[in-house]
C-alpha cells in the first residue's frame, strides 16, 4: 500500500475495530492517543479496566500480525504508562493490551492480552 492509501486504510480499520468493541459494550476513551513515548490506536473502557488496542491491517490476518514489532510494543507500553498517569488509580488501573488484526476483506481478529505486563 502507498503511504496515503495505508493511512486512510488504517483509519478505516481503526473505526471498524472501535465499532467491534463498542458492540461488545466497550466505551471509547481516545483514538490515536499520543504521548511523548508513542501513540496508541484505540483506548477503550470496559468498566474500570482500560483496554489499549493496537490495530494492524494487511491483506491477510497473518500479514497484519507480522506488522507489530518489539520496538513498537515498547512505544505502546510507554505511551500507555503516560495515559495511566491521568487515571484516578494511576499505574494501579486494571489494563489489557489487545492486538486487533484486520484483513483485506474487513474481517477482524482480536488477540486479547497480546502483550504487556
Amino acid at each position: 500500500m502507498t503511504g496515503a492509501m495505508s493511512h486512510h486504510g488504517g483509519h478505516a480499520a481503526e473505526e471498524q475495530v472501535e465499532r467491534h468493541y463498542a458492540a461488545r459494550g466497550a466505551v471509547p476513551a481516545a483514538r490515536n492517543w499520543r504521548g511523548s513515548r508513542g501513540e496508541i490506536d484505540l483506548v477503550l473502557r470496559e468498566g474500570a479496566r482500560v483496554v489499549f488496542v493496537e490495530v494492524k491491517q494487511a491483506e491477510t490476518i497473518a500479514y497484519a500480525a507480522e506488522r507489530l514489532g518489539a520496538a513498537q510494543i515498547g512505544r505502546i507500553l510507554g505511551a500507555a504508562s503516560e495515559f495511566l498517569a491521568g487515571e484516578p488509580a494511576g499505574q494501579d488501573t486494571e489494563v489489557r493490551f489487545d492486538l486487533a488484526l484486520v484483513d483485506g476483506q474487513g474481517r477482524i481478529e482480536v488477540i486479547a492480552n497480546a502483550f504487556g505486563a
